[in-house]
């Protein structure tokens, strides 16, 4: 089946949410990579004293 949101590589292959195997996904007008949104502080990993040589 052609999909007219595909990037032209021919191997899109597309959910209903509009994201690719890739990695790109569809913005309403082409397939692009998804800008990154910066990350908050619950999504770092949390530090152990240990590790931070917490004397």
């Amino acid at each position: 089946m052609d999909d007219d949101r595909c990037c032209g590589t021919g191997t899109c292959i597309i959910n209903d949410e509009g994201l690719c195997w890739c990695g790109q996904q569809w913005n309403g007008e082409r397939m692009c990579f998804p800008e990154k949104t910066p990350s908050s502080p619950a999504d770092e990993p949390a530090i152990d004293a240990a590790e931070d040589g917490g004397d």
